[in-house]
């Protein structure tokens, strides 16, 4: 059967929040917003809302950011090119002083309202809200479908969670389609009250619960009323305008059964990672109707010898010599010197490579090359873009390491994060 896709290209707008600080990211987000954390190798995270509106037919697509956005203004320039006989866009909104607002964004709700005027100006029937730090491939077309033949006014999309998973989110009760209750983060006493109707397979699960996945659609008349005028002191989807919305308004639950991870810290991002080496991922990269689309990199193809490679992806324009490299994901332009192991490490990559004379300045400077060196053992940790690691470096994440900060590194739920643009000296070990 055909896959849905929305036809009329200005029926429907996509703004895609880009995020607060990401201060559960650092030090990732250091010097980037989240939407432009690599992941996989050779994307960006926001490539995944981008990719799923593209695939869905939603070719008009603003970004709403405010922190660090050089990184992500740069990657969205680069990437998202459409022919000059198109409408379809991807723009960056970052926070701005105007005459009627003086303060940066201060929730998602006040993010968007600060971006009304781009939007009104889009003449949409409805606007679609994301999250810039998830991994999903979704049909929007069919949540839109959804949304119309309940007559909705506004649709949030929901997948059902474990009883332990229920505490972490907003918990929704729905009948008929539509969303008649909803609670934020319950504790684990209220929860036998929240139960709903799920489906057959996902009760089978344990999945029992209803959680917001900050996944909406709006009527654009409603939106640009509900932010202009009835709830003008709101600054969030979730905590505020939902709740005052399911009493006033139809809200329809559009469930989503599929794969979905809130990339929200270092644990979910680096599990996130990983999974994609297993034989069959929990999310597609290969999936041909739901490609995940990037900036196009005119690379050469990977180079590999000596090496025992072992459920692992390896980017395009490497040159690895390791011993064994099991269980990582290896992005673009990586370099791993002769004897090294790696072992469930997220290895960014570099944004160049080191010519010629740059070798030898840093040999005289007694610095090591950009990337991995040689005889080097790597095990549960994250390597940030252009990482420069010495020669017997050793380092071993676990429930051993305290949460920590350093100059070189930072260690999250065990998860060693080597800093972007650090340089390791040769037998230093963490």
């Amino acid at each position: 059967m055909a896959k849905k896709t929305i036809s009329n290209s200005k029926e429907i707008l996509s703004i895609i929040l880009g995020g607060g600080a990401g201060s559960r990211l650092f030090p990732l987000t250091a010097d980037r917003s989240k939407p432009a954390v690599p992941i996989a190798g050779k994307y960006r995270l926001v490539d995944i809302p981008i990719s799923n509106c593209l695939n869905n037919g939603i070719g008009r697509m603003f970004v709403l950011t405010q922190f660090n956005s050089a990184s992500l203004n740069r990657h969205i320039k680069n990437t998202y090119h459409f022919s000059a006989f198109s409408k379809a866009f991807v723009d960056i909104l970052a926070a701005e002083q105007t005459p009627d607002n003086t303060t940066w964004f201060q929730g998602t709700a006040d993010a968007v309202r600060q971006g009304l005027r781009h939007i009104e100006r889009s003449e949409s029937d409805y606007v679609l809200i994301l999250s810039g730090d998830q991994l999903y491939q979704m049909n929007f077309a069919e949540m839109l479908e959804n949304h119309k033949a309940l007559d909705a006014a506004i649709s949030v999309a929901t997948i059902p969670v474990l009883e332990k998973e229920a505490p972490e989110f907003g918990i929704l009760k729905s009948g008929e389609g539509y969303i008649k209750s909803f609670i934020e983060k319950p504790d684990k006493s209220l929860l036998p009250d929240w139960v709903s109707d799920t489906g057959e397979e996902m009760k089978k699960q344990g999945r029992n619960y209803l959680a917001s996945m900050g996944i909406y659609i709006f009527n654009t008349k409603l939106l640009l009323e509900l932010l202009r005028n009835e709830c003008k002191e709101a600054t969030d989807f979730g905590k505020e305008i939902i709740p005052y919305s399911i009493h006033k308004y139809k809200v329809a639950s559009y469930q989503y059964d599929g794969y979905w991870t809130d990339i929200g810290n270092i644990y979910s991002f680096f599990e996130a990672n990983l999974d994609l080496t297993k034989a069959f991922p929990s999310f597609n990269l290969f999936d041909e109707d739901q490609s995940i689309f990037t900036r196009p990199r005119m690379l050469p193809p990977a180079k590999i010898s000596g090496t025992t490679l072992e459920q692992s992806i390896i980017a395009e324009g490497c040159i690895i010599h390791a011993a064994k490299i099991e269980r990582c994901v290896i992005g673009i332009r990586s370099r791993i010197g002769k004897g090294s192991t790696l072992k469930n490490v997220y290895v960014m990559g570099n944004d160049y490579y080191e010519s010629i004379n740059d070798i030898e300045q840093m040999a005289t400077q007694g610095l090591p090359l950009m990337g991995v060196g040689d005889n080097c053992k790597i095990e549960n940790a994250i390597l940030d873009k252009n990482v420069r690691i010495g020669d017997n470096v050793k380092i071993t994440g676990g429930n051993h390491l305290s949460d920590t900060d350093h100059a070189l590194y930072g260690v999250k739920d065990g998860i060693v994060v080597v800093k972007k643009h650090a340089v390791i000296p040769d037998g230093f070990e963490i």
